[in-house]
């Protein structure tokens, strides 16, 4: 469609000026052929009869010091059909005359008007056929039509050319690198190499790199992922055995009458005691998710504690202050064992983020409610995670602060969270340290909210609550997971 009207757009105006330049040309032989009479004289009328049989016109009329002189004549075939006047046209008029004559397929006379040539009069007027006039107009449309035919057609050859070498080999080229990769994407080999010449091309080549090089990156990390749960069941399993023979010694150190051994008995045997369930979860389960919590009644200030205190063993002769702003008679519904693990890693880190400033430190852990969540905020005063912690915050083996760290415990403890309906969320970090806040769902999915409940019992007293990190204080609530919703501020 294009091409057709660019084909219009051009024969219409070249057809036009091929007309006006005939008409020209006529009226110039026209007048060369009345030079003769003009010069007074004596010409024989076979002779006038040649010259505007070469003029091919009938009569030629000069206007000259404003006298209108027929110069040359013959007999006229018929009546004067049309007076087209060439002196001072619009191109609107010449391009409907154009038209007209190439429509108008009878053979008839028409009067040219126009200027003579070298200012030889005022006008010069010539009748002639419009026959001829219609046969040039049409051969020259069909001459320059097929000239345009053959341009279009080596104009689309080149075209074909260039879109063949600059835009398919390459796109082809560059299907081929993707069908490479495909094959074997773990290969960091087959990753391509931009090198085209185009913008466009060079620019998609180079964002297949970088999606290569992620995917070829995530392919390495998920292979090592796999094998380090291979590892990690094997060593499960030896562990667990170990644990399995300690347990059964510090089952006597409970009957000591040391003082001291018996204040630290119970710990012990608790860290034990959590130490084989978990490596029975990790054989049972044999994958990287957590199993769904055990719900139960826990005394929130009794697990901090607990954690607290081996936090302070682990601290040694650091200089670190904990400070504890948990009401007594909180108690969550959570599992127990897997809210001391979050506890434990969120004060660990901590720790451990103040120790390596070898400074003087301050832990906080705080806990408030509301209608519809529980709260709990771990402060530090460290120095604020790196940029890199922060971008990958809750991703495993991407989110270490410490050396050496894996960056598995904020993942494992947001993981944890979640799978209680809650979410865990950090806060703000900076140079004047950390803080991480834990929103716990006080009512399951599938239970409707009461107003008029009180929030810890029917006679708003504490529920009892079982000690953190043992195995049967509490009965066990099964519950499903409860859905995660938008907390309101504490």
């Amino acid at each position: 469609m294009l091409v057709v009207l660019a084909e219009v757009m051009i024969l219409v105006p070249a057809v036009t000026g091929f007309r006006v330049d005939y008409l020209k040309l006529r009226l110039e032989r026209a007048q060369i052929a009345s030079l003769a009479l003009l010069a007074d004289v004596d010409v024989p009328d076979n002779v006038q009869t040649e010259l505007l049989e070469n003029a091919e016109v009938f009569n030629v009329v000069l206007r000259r010091n404003d006298v209108r002189q027929l110069v040359l004549s013959s007999p006229v075939p018929g009546p004067v059909k049309a007076t087209f006047d060439i002196r001072a046209p619009t191109q609107p008029e010449l391009v409907r005359d154009a038209l007209m004559a190439l429509v108008d397929s009878q053979n008839s006379i028409i009067r040219v008007i126009g200027y003579p040539v070298r200012d030889a009069g005022q006008m010069i007027e010539i009748t002639m056929e419009s026959g001829p006039l219609r046969a040039a107009m049409l051969d020259y449309a069909v001459q320059l039509l097929l000239l345009s035919a053959a341009l279009a057609v080596m104009t689309a050859l080149l075209l074909l050319l260039a879109v063949q070498g600059l835009l398919l080999q390459p796109i082809k080229k560059l299907v081929g690198h993707m069908r490479d990769y495909a094959a074997a994407p773990e290969d960091a080999r087959r990753i391509i190499t931009p090198g085209q010449g185009v913008t466009e091309l060079r620019e998609a080549e180079e964002a297949l790199r970088d999606v290569q090089t992620q995917l070829t990156s995530l392919l390495r990390q998920k292979d090592r992922l796999a094998q380090l749960g291979s590892a990690v069941a094997k060593i499960s399993h030896d562990l667990r055995n170990i644990l399995t023979s300690a347990q059964l010694f510090t089952d006597r150190l409970e009957s000591s009458n040391d003082p001291a051994v018996q204040r630290l008995a119970p710990k012990l045997v608790g860290s034990i005691t959590r130490a084989v369930n978990l490596c029975e979860t990790t054989l049972a389960f044999g994958r990287a998710e957590e199993p769904p919590p055990r719900l139960s009644r826990v005394a929130l200030a009794v697990a901090v504690a607990e954690v607290i205190d081996a936090e302070r063993l682990a601290a040694g002769e650091h200089d670190i202050s904990f400070a504890e702003d948990v009401p007594g008679d909180m108690t969550l519904l959570a599992d127990a064992e897997q809210l001391h693990r979050v506890l434990s890693n969120l004060i660990r880190n901590a720790r451990q983020a103040i120790v390596a400033t070898e400074r003087a430190g301050e832990i906080g852990i705080s806990a408030a409610e509301d209608t519809d969540y529980w709260w709990i905020t771990v402060r530090d005063t460290g120095p604020g995670l790196p940029e890199r912690a922060r971008m990958h915050l809750f991703q495993a083996f991407q989110g270490g602060t410490t050396k050496g760290g894996a960056g598995l415990g904020l993942t494992i403890s947001a993981e944890l969270i979640r799978g209680h309906g809650g979410r865990l969320e950090l806060i703000d970090t900076s140079a004047a340290g950390t803080t991480f806040r834990i929103a716990l769902p006080k009512h399951r999915a599938d239970e409707k909210p009461d107003d008029d409940k009180p929030a810890n019992g029917a006679d708003g007293k504490a529920d009892p609550a079982p000690q953190a990190g043992t195995q049967g204080a509490a009965a066990d609530i099964p519950s499903e997971q409860p859905a995660a919703t938008e907390p309101k501020s504490a």
